[in-house]
């Protein structure tokens, strides 16, 4: 299945606040903590990490005419993913403030900033038809803009031949939305891979265990790959041919940010690559673990993630 053309990511690149307190906080309160600044998005994320996993990468979707806009695009090149932006005069780049419990679990709080407004008329049609596949997120479709713009990009893409992969992105926002809403918002769209984790799973279904998790949500996209993740115990994958769970390896976790779409990277630059859901599973496991046990959505590859990519070498960022 491997392909040059390239896997295309559309949606948010935003900047990372990243708040881990060293006490809880109290209302009116102060305490110490780390606090740091990063790229982030989780489609640009994702884009990253199918780069870092050697794979053709691309991502299309808007920042500020701003400074931190200029750092963010920046950033893309540097991690060698192909970036189709859109500079928007009339609003900063978007901000995430990332706040990291002492399990290392996040809950974010998302601003809509320049990202939020990607148009339809923004899109890259030609990139968009030489893609081997595109991903979207659900980030990209809570809101219009940018929904018309995500739906249309899969839509374009699935035309020209490329198959489209979907992550759900958040149960808390799709139990706002309403499922059965929400499920109406995707109906225009193409979905031949589906990323849930457990919660939104649970949510999107009803259903706890995740075996019948991913047989409902096979049921809902006919012919689509389900892929559950499932944190520490690694994921469930389910297609027409194959269903198995695959463990993922124990680690001690210091931040889950991001960790979510390095899976999802990882696994479609290796289903990609190979063809092989097993291998793109465990692949995915490995680099998902690889991400929560450092901090941020996007660190500084060294070696242990050069181990698990297999490269003789690894770009450290500067």
């Amino acid at each position: 299945m491997s392909n040059t053309r390239p896997i295309i990511a559309v949606g948010d690149l935003v900047w990372d606040v990243l708040v881990k307190p060293d006490a809880a906080l109290l209302p009116g309160g102060d305490t110490s903590g780390r606090i740091a600044l990063a790229p982030g998005g989780s489609a640009a994320n994702l884009a990253t990490w199918v780069a870092r996993a050697g794979m053709p990468a691309g991502f299309v979707g808007k920042v500020g005419a701003d400074t931190m806009g200029d750092l963010l695009c920046a950033d893309l090149e540097r991690e060698g993913v192909e970036a189709h932006l859109s500079r928007d005069t009339a609003r900063d780049s978007g901000v995430i403030l990332v706040l990291i419990d002492r399990d290392g679990q996040r809950s974010m709080v998302t601003n809509q900033g320049a990202d939020f407004y990607l148009l339809p008329e923004d899109l890259p049609i030609a990139a968009l038809e030489h893609a081997a596949h595109v991903h979207i997120t659900a980030w990209s479709l809570f809101t219009e803009p940018p929904r018309a713009a995500a739906i249309r990009a899969a839509q374009i893409a699935k035309a020209a031949g490329a198959t489209v992969s979907f992550d759900p992105a958040s149960y808390q926002m799709i139990d706002q939305f309403g499922v059965a809403q929400f499920y109406e918002l995707i109906e225009a769209m193409p979905v031949d891979l589906i990323f849930p984790n457990r919660d939104e799973g649970r949510a999107l279904t009803g259903r706890q265990q995740p075996e019948r998790i991913a047989q409902d949500l096979h049921q809902r996209f006919p012919h689509a790959i389900v892929v559950l993740k499932l944190d520490k115990d690694g994921c469930y994958v389910l297609a027409d041919d194959h269903t198995a769970q695959y463990p993922a390896p124990h680690v001690d976790v210091v931040d889950a940010t991001g960790a979510g779409d390095a899976f999802d990277g990882a696994f479609l630059a290796e289903y990609f690559r190979s063809g092989d859901l097993a291998s793109a599973a465990q692949f995915a496991n490995a680099t998902g673990a690889w991400v929560v046990s450092r901090y941020g959505a996007r660190p500084a590859p060294d070696a242990a993630l050069q181990a698990i990519l297999g490269k003789d070498e690894v770009k450290i960022k500067k």
